[in-house]
């Protein structure tokens, strides 16, 4: 079971969604602004919040980027638009996911599942340490060797998704799907973001002590030797 909050102004598809995830054992509580939405956020904090971008107060974008301000819960945006580009500007702007209308209850429970388990909301430890590094999934904080990384959202992910695989290479493919939450994409984002991160843990691909790259097949996070 999981703290879900849906912010949708449409009645109709608010009650079946809250139905759904009621029989689906989620404590399950519901909005139709994002300015309650945000109150919601504030008063009783959710593991996932499904964003409707079509909303009546705010746009959407705008909610958005004021629910990542206060919080680093997983969102869900639900929006009419399948323009490649504006889904990526929402992945860009915070979004964990996004599902695009009309979808079902199955295909938003999927969504949750699998934001949840990249989240560390459900199942495994919250906190992962390898080596001297550790990262708390829940308050998106890493150090190493107790000392503070100052790590932007998408190096947090990336850190955070191999630290939970520690010593596995993880595909290429695997990253853009989990990470970036795309279906295909340009290796050199992946290589970028690796670049950044070593820079941040002192060390470089002549002389990697926790991130290797493994050519032609992936990333892997390991133990220094």
């Amino acid at each position: 079971m999981a703290r879900v909050l849906v912010v949708e102004d449409d009645p109709l598809v608010r009650s079946a969604l809250i139905g759904d995830l009621a029989n689906r054992e989620h404590a399950v509580r519901s909005v139709g602004t994002a300015l309650d939405g945000l109150r919601e956020l504030s008063h009783h904090p959710p593991e996932v919040i499904v964003l409707d971008l079509g909303l009546p107060d705010l746009d959407g974008r705008q909610a958005l980027r004021m629910m990542r301000a206060i919080s680093p819960v997983p969102v869900i945006v639900a929006t009419a638009c399948d323009d490649e580009s504006e889904i990526i500007r929402l992945l860009n702007a915070g979004a964990d996911d996004y599902l695009v209308k009309p979808f079902s209850c199955e295909h938003l429970a999927a969504r949750i599942a699998a934001v949840l388990r990249r989240n560390g909301a459900r199942g495994g430890p919250s906190v992962l340490c390898v080596g001297g590094l550790r990262v708390d999934l829940a308050a998106r904080e890493a150090s190493l060797d107790g000392r503070p990384l100052q790590l932007s959202r998408r190096e947090f992910d990336l850190l955070g998704y191999l630290a939970a695989r520690p010593d596995q290479v993880v595909p290429r493919r695997e990253l853009l799907s989990d990470v970036w939450h795309q279906s295909y994409g340009d290796d050199q984002t992946i290589d970028v973001h690796v670049s950044w991160l070593r820079r941040k843990l002192g060390e470089s691909a002549a002389a990697p002590r926790y991130l290797h790259t493994v050519r032609g097949v992936g990333v892997k996070l390991a133990r220094p030797r």
